[in-house]
């Protein structure tokens, strides 16, 4: 048998991208369009910061440098540095002295040490920084690639689970802050993957019918240096560092670890038929502007990865409000996105993702939106990622970057509109039935003409941007002092109220009214057509003490307290009744928008619009202005399931009353057509009450503030 000198190189391959272990040597491989060489220089395991060796990569495949390594083995530590030329008025900022992390490392170990000179220019030069090259070594500081083991993880059969978009409830959650206050879950655990997988987790989702967990970034990621300097750290983690590597925080371990603890988390929830979606950040990167750090892309070819400024490249275009973009207009940039996400989807078993400033990754020349961007098109012709759930953050801070609504087939979005809309409604604003009545529906207005379904509207409250729902009723103003930017931080309007006084009370009057406002903010989420998102903690009453954005709050402003009161309990409760209305009832999981007329045979039209006095209601119904109570009827014999021969489903009928007025409204219920007897099946006003029986044409008194809901049971001759 041959032996060979640790420091040889072979050809190797262009692909795949990054570090590759065959158990004998590693085949690296790294783009870099413009740089005239590129070298891969390797760590002690034992003390990263000591360089052992370094090789040059030999080949060059179109723009891709590689080389195969024999003897360098899993485990083994590894950086790159690129020289090319330095002329940042061309966007070149080319500097081997700063190491450079894979941008295809599946793992990464060590964290930014920003005492280390991790910049690649001169930063003594005031006003002209950012074009004077400086050649101290940043290695010690800079995290090191981990080369891994050819997979040898053990699915066990792990098959995804694919819930049908109808009947998905997302929850949405901070992978940390979900369990590091957990009691049941061992101290060792919390805080990890292996914790989110705790059977304790599971059983808490599963009690409220979870069907998908969206968890906020877990590549992995940097924490900014003002927040270093302050003693706090990016909790939610839209810095990333590495779009292949899970953050090495997570994991018992970073040489590797963290890569299979995250998969025996999927393998988990799996298991409990949950998805797992992750909340990806491809719009930017944690380099910054022109003025920030050098880790990676800006090192490996500054004007292929990022968009920079015609005018002037030496600055980057900024439409995320994060110092850059990245450069989706480039083809290696989009192989690089695509990449990473079928990595996660066939190695890591993930179910879908949510694109953070989704709308900068569709910015075509000229920094225009389309919804016919090359990126669109890639996801929906490519055989992995078009199965598997898509989720847009449908806005950025470039122009016309406010696109709810304005994304292609197969994409769901965050709809901020029937966020605004449901808070408008029950702070008491005037002037928004229509627009209620359209987020109640599935926002056909936004949705209906894309060819897409009310499913793909993504409801949602609260999210972690944002007041908590405790937060919502509690606060009228943001209180971000602890985030220390003198609460210049975080948006300004809420559309909250605190019902008198801000902040906690003893006040009962205040307390009963401000639970029943979460009631009636839950059940609005739940009974609304669409896909509905449940922040992690708001069914347990989570305050984060006024906080709209806890950003860098790692600690238990941040975190769910799962000490629960009498009160969180209920609400809990509450959540679960509501979740299993939704599950047991198919008027609330519609597959296609209503038509506001019969279908098939059926005896109802599937949707019908109630005035208090119980008459259907007109078009100038809807524009009166100080309107704030209506009814819903869902035709519960008229909804068509999937199938060739459109099969029917029948369920109940509902008819959902809501009242945003501070005063209670006599209601009459709909005439005999509409159904003979109805039971009130849910009552914001009072979360035990089981009331009885109301015949058609009856009156009933609507709470003030209240939300109701009743039931006809399908009769016999309605039943297929």
């Amino acid at each position: 048998m041959a032996r060979y000198s640790l420091w040889d190189v072979w050809p190797g391959s262009p692909y795949p991208l990054g570090a590759t272990c065959d158990g004998r040597g590693t085949n690296f491989a790294v783009f870099s369009q413009h740089a005239r060489s590129v070298e891969v220089c390797f760590f002690e395991p034992g003390d990263p910061t000591r360089e052992t060796g370094k090789v040059r990569l030999q080949e060059r495949s179109g723009h891709v440098w590689h080389g195969y390594v024999p003897g360098i083995l899993p485990g083994s530590l590894y950086g790159l540095r690129v020289h090319g030329p330095w002329e940042p008025a061309r966007g070149m900022r080319f500097n081997p002295a700063k190491l450079l992390v894979d941008p295809y490392a599946r793992a990464l170990t060590g964290h930014v040490d920003w005492s280390a000179p991790v910049w690649a220019y001169d930063k003594s030069e005031g006003a002209n920084a950012g074009n004077t090259l400086e050649r101290s070594d940043s290695a010690a500081g800079v995290p090191k690639g981990v080369v891994l083991a050819p997979d040898a993880f053990d699915w066990e059969g792990d098959r995804r689970p694919q819930t049908p978009w109808h009947q998905t409830l997302i929850y949405e959650a901070h992978l940390k802050g979900l369990t590091a206050l957990h009691p049941d879950i061992p101290p060792e655990l919390r805080g990890t993957y292996l914790g989110a997988a705790h059977p304790a987790i599971i059983s808490h989702l599963k009690s409220l019918g979870v069907t998908a967990i969206e968890f906020l970034p877990l590549h992995e990621k940097v924490d900014d240096e003002f927040l270093v300097a302050k003693g706090k750290q990016n909790y939610w983690g839209y810095n990333t560092l590495g779009y292949f590597a899970p953050d090495q925080r997570y994991a018992s371990g970073s040489r590797g670890e963290q890569v299979n603890e995250f998969r025996q988390m999927v393998k988990a929830m799996h298991r409990a038929g949950i998805e797992v979606i992750l909340d990806v950040v491809y719009n930017h990167t944690c380099e910054g502007n022109h003025l920030g750090p050098t880790l990676s892309w800006k090192g490996l070819d500054n004007a292929s990865y990022y968009w920079l400024s015609d005018q002037d490249p030496r600055y980057c275009m900024d439409f995320t409000g994060c110092g850059n973009a990245l450069n989706v207009r480039h083809p290696q940039v989009l192989q690089l996105i695509l990449d990473s996400l079928r990595y996660w989807v066939e190695e890591m078993h993930v179910d879908g993702f949510r694109f953070d400033l989704a709308t900068t990754l569709a910015r075509v020349e000229g920094g225009a939106f389309s919804r016919h961007a090359p990126f669109f098109h890639l996801v929906h012709q490519d055989p992995v990622l078009r199965d598997v759930k898509l989720i847009a953050e449908p806005w950025d801070l470039g122009p016309n970057g406010y696109q709810v609504g304005g994304f292609p087939p197969g994409w769901a979005e965050w709809n901020g509109r029937y966020r605004d809309a449901v808070r408008r409604y029950w702070r008491g604003d005037e002037g928004q039935m229509a627009e209620i009545g359209y987020r109640l529906t599935g926002s056909s207005d936004l949705f209906a003409a894309s060819g897409r379904q009310p499913s793909h509207s993504v409801n949602f409250v609260t999210a972690h941007d944002g007041f908590t729902l405790n937060d919502l009723v509690s606060y009228t103003k943001k209180h971000n002092h602890a985030n220390g930017e003198d609460n210049r931080d975080g948006a300004d309007e809420n559309l909250s109220t605190n019902e008198g006084v801000e902040g906690p009370t003893d006040d009962p009057a205040i307390i009963a009214a401000r639970e029943q406002k979460k009631r009636n903010f839950l059940a609005t989420l739940f009974l609304s057509v669409g896909t509905p998102m449940l922040l992690a903690g708001d069914e347990l009453g989570r305050t984060q003490s006024g906080n709209n954005n806890a950003y860098c709050q790692d600690n238990p402003l941040g975190w769910i307290d799962w000490k629960l009161t009498a009160r969180d309990e209920a609400l809990l409760e509450f959540t679960r009744k509501l979740s299993k209305l939704r599950r047991e009832q198919p008027v609330l999981q519609r597959r296609r928008f209503f038509r506001g007329s019969q279908i098939w045979d059926s005896a109802l039209k599937d949707l019908a619009w109630f005035r208090p006095d119980g008459t259907e209601m007109s078009r100038s119904d809807w524009d009166a202005p100080a309107a704030q109570t209506l009814g819903m009827l869902l035709g519960g014999d008229a909804i068509a399931t999937p199938g060739i021969h459109g099969e029917r489903v029948v369920g109940d009928t509902l008819l959902i009353l809501v009242n945003a007025d501070d005063q209670a409204r006599e209601v009459v219920l709909p005439a005999i057509e509409w159904g003979a007897d109805w039971e009130v099946v849910l009552d914001t006003a009072d979360a035990h009450a089981t009331p009885p029986r109301t015949p058609a044409g009856g009156k009933l008194e609507l709470p003030a503030r209240s939300l109701m809901v009743l039931k006809r049971p399908a009769t016999e001759e309605e039943r297929p």
